[in-house]
C-alpha cells in the first residue's frame, strides 16, 4: 500500500491506496478481499456519489465528491474519491486531484487517535464538505468584481469569464447535491444499526454540513442564473436599439431616393422645366420625412 497507519490503540488500521498504482490494487484483492465490484467502483473516474453495502463481506463503500483545489479552464470541478470500510479497516482511494485529503485523515488521527473507521469516515466527510466554502466565496467574490466590469463595459472577455463562474457552479452544485443524498442512504443500509450513537451522530453531523454546502452552492448558483439573465436581456435590448435606429435611418433615406426618383423619370412632369424645381423636391422630401418621423414616434414612444 501507498502508506498504512495504526489507530484506536492498534485496533484500526488506514490504508491509503494510490489508484494510478496498479500494484496497489492487486494487493488488496489479494490481501484484503475486497471484491472486484467494489473495486471497479472505487477506480472510476467518472462514477457518481454512491453508497454500497456488501453484508456477505461485510463491506461499505462509499464515493464522494471531492472538489478539485485546481482550477480546470477558468473553473472548479470535482472528483469522486472512494472510501472503503472493511472489519477494522478504513481504505481511502487518492489520485493527483484528490491527494490533499490524504492530509486530512493524517490531521485527524493526530488530534484524535482513539476514533473508530467509522468515525474516522464521517469526520473526514465532514471536513470534505467544508472544502465546498472557500470555492463558492471565491466564486461569489469573482462575481463582484465581474458585475463590476460588466456595468462600465459588456464585452465579450467579460461575459466568457461570466460563462466560467457558471459552469464551475453547475460543477458544484450537482457534486454537493450528490453528496448530501449519498449521507441520507447510509441511514437505509443494513450497517446503519451497527453504528453506536456517536457515530450516527457524527454521520449527522457530516450530512448537516453537506446540506449547508448544497445551499451555498445553491444560491450562489441561482443569483449567477440572475446575473446572467439580466445581462443578456440587456443586449437583447441594444441589439432592439440598434435594430430599431438603423430602421429608422433606412426608411428616412429612402423618401428622397423615391421623390428624386419620380422626379428623374424621362417623361412630362410638374416642375419639370422651373427653376425651383430641385427646391420643390427638397420641400416634398423633408415634408414626407418629418411626416414619417411623427408616425413613427407616436409607435414607439
Amino acid at each position: 500500500m501507498d502508506s498504512r497507519q495504526t489507530f484506536n490503540q492498534e485496533m484500526c488500521s488506514w490504508i491509503n491506496v494510490d489508484t494510478t498504482q496498479p500494484h496497489e490494487i492487486k494487493k488488496l484483492r489479494t490481501s484484503f478481499a475486497i471484491s472486484d465490484e467494489m473495486l471497479t467502483y472505487a477506480l472510476d473516474d467518472n462514477e457518481r456519489a454512491r453508497v454500497e453495502y456488501d453484508p456477505m463481506e461485510k463491506a461499505l463503500l462509499l464515493i464522494f465528491n471531492v472538489p478539485n483545489l485546481l482550477k480546470k479552464d477558468n473553473h472548479y470541478e470535482t472528483s469522486p474519491m472512494a472510501f472503503i470500510l472493511k472489519d477494522h479497516y478504513f481504505f481511502s482511494f487518492v489520485n493527483e486531484r484528490t491527494s490533499y485529503v490524504e492530509n486530512i485523515i493524517e490531521n485527524l488521527l493526530a488530534n484524535e487517535p482513539n476514533q473508530s473507521t467509522a468515525s474516522l469516515l464521517f469526520h473526514t466527510l465532514f471536513l470534505i464538505s467544508d472544502y465546498y466554502f472557500p470555492l463558492v466565496e471565491e466564486v461569489d467574490s469573482q462575481r463582484i468584481q465581474l458585475n463590476k466590469r460588466l456595468r462600465e463595459k459588456t464585452t465579450n472577455k467579460n461575459l466568457l469569464a461570466l460563462s466560467d463562474l457558471e459552469i464551475g457552479l453547475v460543477y458544484l452544485v450537482t457534486a454537493t447535491k450528490q453528496n448530501a443524498v449519498l449521507l441520507e442512504q447510509v441511514k437505509v443500509q443494513s450497517i446503519f444499526s451497527s453504528f453506536t450513537d456517536k457515530e450516527k451522530e457524527e454521520l449527522d453531523d457530516a450530512l448537516i454540513e453537506a446540506r449547508q454546502a448544497v445551499e451555498m452552492t445553491r444560491l450562489s448558483s441561482e443569483i449567477l442564473d440572475q446575473l446572467s439573465g439580466t445581462y443578456n436581456n440587456l443586449l437583447n435590448n441594444n441589439l432592439n436599439d440598434t435594430m430599431k435606429i438603423l430602421t429608422i435611418w433606412s426608411l428616412l433615406l429612402t423618401i428622397p431616393t423615391i421623390v428624386t426618383g419620380f422626379f428623374g423619370m424621362n417623361m412630362p412632369l410638374p416642375f419639370t422645366h422651373s427653376e425651383v424645381g430641385w427646391i420643390i423636391t427638397l420641400i416634398i422630401s423633408l415634408g414626407l420625412s418629418v411626416w414619417l418621423i411623427l408616425i413613427l414616434w407616436r409607435r414607439i414612444r
